[in-house]
């Protein structure tokens, strides 16, 4: 393989003396074939690029100023904080051959997860992208995308196979600072990873809680200990159970404006979609390869998306339009508690844990609302409404986002009443899916911490057709199909209580899911002032969501798949385990579901036979095909998969 290494000094010799984008910088350290030399149909083979962007920002520029701590930093002799990120991208060798869309993904903890959702790529080859099999499917590929990643994250190292930022430190600040740990273990004693440094052992401080409503505690024989300054070791106190909710309050220092790393992915993108020198790896010709951008974020990296939007970072420091369209997926309405002092990005709140975090916040939805609790008015689309910089938004959300992290929120307004989302705005919920999935996965039992067996429902096959849509829309204007989401007004959001069937034998429903809290952040812990109604997706009679996007496996269903999984007994029972869902099969004949009174059709009663059941999957196929939220290739893969007795993924 012929490995094109870059020179550091060539690249700089032709660089011009400032960038509009303010990267001062962009050096390619690796230029390669990707996929093993893999061609893909009519596009062709594709190259990856690994580079590294040093980018400089005016802390006095209003479109920078918003960066917490960001005039605390060290300046370079221009007067601006510098800091590096990491860039990796992946275009067909032969630029004419792509579709004209930067497809951004916005790396979850350094990792890249669109290629195990997009092409079912499996990991660790889909973070690599070196072997022929590491393209998967190679969906993608096949449609001409120029994919890159941007290391945006500064309180993660950058090494191979995780792309960070490296950002200035603010040495001798400190400042509170608090996590919260759920070991699910009964280890003792056991020990937490603090995101920042402690500054005094003594301001060291820990209580626990069997739950996250109960009152913190400080019993006999709980006792936290520094290790090191990033480890704490904790004694653990008689009296509870492994899933017991652990909360560290300490004085941490030398924190980094970790909100750089939004100016980060503004700017190399803006920087790879204009910058007509030779420096800009997607110049073909006189012009950049990419007419338009998508960004694209996953969990994590979804809530990025989100408050990249809400904080007014799509718009560049030359005053356009950064992303044409946004997919934040399975974010619900949640942001980060990234732009602030000690922050940490890394950190979800789960349930039911630490919902008086940064993350959740107001605001929770695109449109302007007014909170009572704060009396601020405000929404996800204000900033970039003043500037004309909005971009056309596709929010996807697997159905545990609407149980754990109030994702109603974003189709009601405060007081929990039906809100329509604005022209520039859909909303899809996949019904029936846990926060992430393997492609590969199947039904299997989960860990001892979970109570039922796992759901292995993976969007592949819908998240393809939508951003099909989305590149349609901002390509030549294509509506893409209406949301399709629980709503108030068409009665499928509804209080938990009674929500789901609870007669389902292997099935508990007890109602559980996230609270949405306002509270007071200025103090810490923080003090909860209010809450927000917070609704959950109504089931039928199979206990499956009825609204939303049903993929194949529930229109034609052999089994119950949830987007909720309960704790098991001994560790927190009272709370849902973390991102995953539940799946419980049908009874094969009336005879079985009568002997355990499972009020749920039989296999047997609903398909006269197997053929009657690829008859159904097929003609279901040909619907979601019509109605643009499942492509063709993926309606021939779902029928060959219910052929083979595999798309209901309930065994090997």
């Amino acid at each position: 393989m012929r490995r094109i290494i870059t020179g550091l000094a060539a690249i700089a010799c032709l660089w011009p003396t400032a960038s509009p984008a303010e990267i001062v910088r962009f050096d390619i350290l690796e230029r390669v074939p990707a996929f093993a030399g893999r061609s893909f149909g009519n596009v062709g083979t594709y190259e990856r690029i690994t580079a590294r962007a040093t980018f400089a920002l005016n802390p006095s520029d209003d479109r920078n100023a918003v960066i917490t701590d960001l005039s605390l930093a060290p300046r370079n002799p221009d007067g601006k904080v510098e800091a590096t990120a990491d860039v990796v991208i992946l275009r067909p060798s032969d630029a004419s051959h792509g579709n004209g869309t930067l497809l951004l993904e916005v790396p979850n903890r350094g990792r890249k997860l669109a290629p195990q959702l997009f092409d079912d790529s499996a990991q660790p080859g889909a973070n690599i992208a070196d072997k022929a099999e590491d393209a998967g499917i190679g969906f993608l590929h096949r449609q001409g995308y120029t994919m890159v990643w941007v290391g945006w994250q500064g309180d993660i190292p950058s090494k191979p196979g995780q792309l960070a930022m490296t950002a200035p430190v603010l040495k001798g600040v400190t400042g509170p600072a608090r996590e919260e740990v759920i070991f699910d273990t009964t280890t003792n004693p056991a020990r937490a990873t603090l995101t920042w440094p402690a500054a005094e052992a003594a301001d060291l401080n820990v209580t626990v809680r069997a739950a996250w409503a109960d009152a913190r505690q400080t019993p006999l024989g709980l006792s936290a200990k520094p290790v090191d300054p990033v480890t704490v070791e904790i004694a653990r106190p008689d009296g509870f159970d492994a899933g017991a909710l652990y909360e560290i309050t300490y004085t941490a220092r030398d924190p980094v404006p970790l909100g750089m790393g939004y100016a980060a992915v503004r700017d190399v993108v803006s920087f790879l979609r204009h910058d007509e020198t030779q420096a800009n790896p997607l110049l073909n010709g006189l012009h950049p390869s990419v007419s338009r951008a998508i960004g694209f974020g996953v969990s994590q990296s979804g809530r990025f998306l989100r408050d990249f939007l809400y904080l007014g970072f799509n718009q560049d420091l030359s005053g356009r339009t950064v992303f044409d369209g946004l997919m934040p997926h399975v974010a619900g309405t949640r942001r980060m508690a990234t732009n602030v002092r000690f922050g940490q990005p890394g950190r979800n709140p789960r349930h039911l844990q630490d919902p008086a975090w940064q993350a959740d916040l107001f605001p929770f939805t695109y449109a302007s609302l007014s909170d009572p609790y704060s009396g601020k008015t405000d929404g996800l689309l204000r900033r970039c409404s003043l500037s004309a910089t909005c971009p056309r938004v596709m929010q996807t959300d697997s159905e545990h986002e609407w149980w754990a992290s109030h994702a109603s929120l974003l189709v009601t307004d405060l007081a929990g009443n039906h809100l329509d989302l604005p022209d520039n705005v859909r909303a899809y919920m996949i019904a029936g899916t846990p926060h992430f999935a393997e492609a590969a996965d199947v039904m299997r039992k989960g860990l001892p911490a979970m109570s039922l067996p796992q759901n292995p429902m993976h969007a592949g096959m819908p998240m393809r057709a939508l951003l099909t849509d989305l590149n349609a829309w901002i390509s030549d204007g294509t509506k893409p199909p209406a949301s399709r989401v629980p709503m108030r007004a068409h009665g499928t959001l509804v209080a938990a209580k009674g929500a789901v069937p609870a007669d389902i034998p292997g099935l508990p429903y007890a109602g559980i899911h996230t609270l949405a809290a306002f509270s007071d952040q200025s103090v810490l812990p923080p003090k909860e002032i209010g809450r927000y109604p917070v609704f959950v997706p109504k089931a039928d009679d199979d206990g499956m969501a009825i609204s939303g996007i049903r993929q194949l496996a529930l229109v034609v269903p052999r089994a119950t798949y949830t987007a909720w999984n309960p704790r098991a007994q001994g560790f927190g029972p009272t709370a849902l385990y973390p991102l995953q869902g539940a799946v419980v099969p049908f009874a094969p004949t009336e005879a079985a579901r009568k002997e355990v009174h499972d009020p749920r059709l039989s296999i047997a009663e609903r398909y006269a036979d197997d053929g009657a059941y690829v008859a159904a999957v097929r003609r279901e196929a040909a619907r979601q095909v019509a109605e643009r939220i499942l492509l063709p290739e993926d309606a021939e893969r779902a029928v060959e998969a219910a052929k083979q007795g595999k798309l209901a993924k309930l065994g090997p």
